[in-house]
């Protein structure tokens, strides 16, 4: 079994599995050959690609598979010039995927937006598809339509079916590599990623620190891509100080002390917790469970308010559109013919300004002496 330069396990981007950190090593040993201990259910495709193109660019990288291997984990070994596979390994390759969580009430516009946006996603994922089909066709010298199709079933394949169809070189079987294990927390890991389950027993686990793990997953699943990612470390193990750096929510909330850190045969970092740190970080994932739905009602109802908003500022435009095309008729029924003219005419047909004639006068003389009679007593 040879002495690993690199050991890639976990998340594919994550702090153990991290492009800059291979680039470091790769560039400690160039010229020289570089082995690689791959164990991992995928992640990050960017990472992937990156990983590599700088593999090839080194060109003397020989990966070795162990344990479960899916989606991301796959494709970074298309960088090496001699990929081998444990027998008791699996290999699963399959179709890109990307997060959509949709929670909201829409109007028809805003579903047309929405059908736009699920178009383009559809068309980039496509194109993902297509550029690691191609990197699996040149590796296992097939056309890329017959990878594709393997892709689009996503099934796992034995050591034995990933030599028949390319993917490895050659497989080995060491005593040093241990078989894969199914156990609890990762096949809940696989199914909240999407992966399927091979056709295997599932082992539960009974230490503490399994459930605490399974726990973890579950939640953080899908965000590990979100952490922050560490600078190259001066040697390939985590230390006591690296990870109280990467995780400080988790140290605070549990009051871990350097105590609760151990040291593995391999130099890498375990966390030893108790009943009652347990039970504090069940109680600090409850707390974030409600907070984060709390503020998911809120964003509801912000947006049903907003909804209502936008009705009623369409109603009052559609008001004011009226209102101004009842102005411009009254204008318009202001300037018809007719209406131009001031004179004045009162209902006996006569103008005031006009002199009385004699006869005019003599009747008014009469009517004004007749009215005089007979207010007489």
């Amino acid at each position: 079994m040879p002495n690993y330069h690199l050991k890639l396990k976990g998340f594919v981007g994550g702090y153990d599995f991290d492009a800059s950190y291979v680039d470091y090593i790769l560039s400690k040993n160039q010229g020289k050959p570089v082995d690689v201990l791959i164990d991992s259910l995928g992640g990050s495709l960017a990472t992937a690609l990156s990983i590599v193109a700088s593999f090839r660019e080194h060109g003397q990288v020989h990966v070795h598979y162990v344990g479960m291997n899916a989606s991301a984990a796959t494709i970074v070994s298309m960088g090496a010039n001699h990929v081998t596979m444990d027998a008791s390994a699996m290999y699963l390759v399959h179709k890109c995927s990307a997060e959509f969580i949709q929670w909201a009430s829409l109007n028809a516009d805003q579903l047309k937006d929405q059908i736009a946006h699920l178009e383009q996603m559809k068309t980039d994922l496509e194109k993902m598809d297509a550029n690691v089909a191609s990197l699996y066709a040149a590796k296992c010298k097939k056309p890329a339509s017959e990878l594709l199709d393997l892709m689009k079933v996503g099934g796992w394949l034995t050591a034995q079916e990933a030599l028949a169809w390319g993917f490895v070189d050659e497989i080995t079987d060491s005593k040093e590599d241990k078989a894969p294990v199914l156990t609890e927390a990762t096949a809940c890991a696989m199914a909240s990623a999407g992966i399927p389950l091979p056709h295997m027993p599932i082992q539960p686990e009974q230490s503490e620190w399994s459930k605490f793990l399974s726990s973890f997953m579950q939640f953080f699943s899908g965000r590990a891509s979100e952490l922050a990612q560490p600078k190259a470390l001066s040697t390939p193990n985590q230390t006591v100080k690296d990870m109280k750096n990467l995780f400080p929510l988790i140290v605070a909330a549990l009051a871990l002390t350097d105590e609760a850190f151990a040291k593995d045969a391999e130099g890498n970092v375990t966390l030893n917790l108790n009943q009652s740190q347990l039970q504090a970080l069940e109680r600090e994932m409850k707390g974030l469970h409600e907070d984060v739905t709390e503020a998911n009602g809120r964003a509801n109802g912000v947006q049903a308010l907003n909804q209502e908003i936008s009705t009623l500022k369409a109603s009052a435009e559609a008001k004011d559109q009226e209102i101004a095309t009842l102005k411009a008729r009254v204008e318009e029924l202001g300037r018809q013919p007719g209406d131009t003219t001031h004179q004045v005419h009162n209902s006996a047909g006569a103008d005031p300004q006009k002199p009385k004639s004699d006869v005019e006068q003599f009747f008014d003389t009469n009517r004004e002496a007749r009215d005089l009679f007979n207010r007489l007593p």
